[in-house]
């Protein structure tokens, strides 16, 4: 039998116009039966390449009106909707105000046209280790509010990835919306990625910085590593050793070090574990020092 790779599999095609006929389809998936989908920029070349084994229907989700806001308060934060698009994100002004390390790292995927259909919910659940959006949401210590017939719950991000490609959620529930707190007074935040082709690739390493300085030492400290572990990880060692620390060339040099130590790459065919560590060193070293310079 020939193959036509590119070509979707036969499936169905389902469009809920509510977030209720969603979760009502999920609470009778068996066995993968449905998979749920927003922007479709990561599920449909899957499919296509047969990277992912055909489930029996996709679920579209842009069906479903009200769900890709970004609304802010002074109190609350930031709440990012499901279908919220990561160019939206980008484009926000409120984001890019006050909480630039999210602007920094959205602005950082992929193409325009694909930041025009993707989604920021999407990148996380999608759940690779190199997700751009992941070390900034956990830089931001973000919650989300997870929804299924049996009633919400709330996550915090670095419960959220539990293995490439594998999140927290269970099959019959969907993320509805991310919660960002408000970030402390002068904070400053810093997203860098390394990648072969800039933002056409993904990240070979990736590190999102939170931190700001107060009566000459460094505080409210919060790291994010992408790409250097089996999930996006907080690197919460070194967040200890320069919470209170002074910002100088010691303490910048000593936190790379304990940044490297904290990740945990592998070898494949984009760099090796040896590169991507020294890489940590030299990118939490670069960012570090723009926190200390802004």
């Amino acid at each position: 039998m020939v193959t036509f790779y590119r070509r979707l599999p036969k499936i169905d095609y389902i469009i809920p116009l509510s977030i209720d006929e969603a979760l009502d389809l999920l609470s009778n998936s068996d066995n993968g039966k449905y998979r749920v989908y927003a922007g479709g920029t990561d599920v449909i070349p899957k499919l296509k390449n047969r990277i992912m084994n055909p489930p029996e229907a996709i679920v579209d989700l842009k069906g479903i009106p009200d769900l890709d806001y970004i609304d802010y308060d002074d109190r609350n934060g930031l709440r990012i909707g499901a279908l919220a698009t990561i160019r939206s994100v980008e484009t926000s002004p409120i984001v890019r105000e006050k909480y630039p390390v999210l602007y920094q790292a959205a602005r950082s995927i992929a193409s325009i046209q694909v930041r025009n259909r993707g989604t920021i919910a999407g990148n996380i659940c999608n759940a690779v280790p190199s997700a751009d959006s992941a070390p900034a949401l956990l830089a931001l210590e973000a919650k989300l509010l997870c929804v299924s017939k049996k009633g919400k719950r709330v996550l915090m991000i670095d419960e959220f990835f539990k293995g490439p490609n594998q999140t927290a959620l269970d099959p019959d529930e969907l993320l509805k919306e991310i919660r960002i707190p408000p970030s402390p007074e002068n904070c400053r935040g810093v997203y860098i990625k390394l990648s072969p082709r800039s933002k056409m690739d993904l990240a070979v390493v990736s590190v999102a910085i939170l931190g700001s300085i107060k009566d000459g030492l460094l505080k409210n400290i919060r790291i994010g590593l992408g790409a250097v572990a089996p999930t996006p990880i907080r690197a919460k060692k070194t967040e200890e050793l320069l919470e209170g620390a002074k910002p100088d060339d010691e303490t910048t040099f000593n936190a790379a070090k304990k940044a490297s130590l904290e990740s945990n790459p592998i070898d494949d065919h984009r760099a090796s574990a040896e590169y991507r560590k020294l890489m940590v060193e030299v990118l939490v070293r670069r960012a570090i020092n723009q926190i200390i310079s802004s």
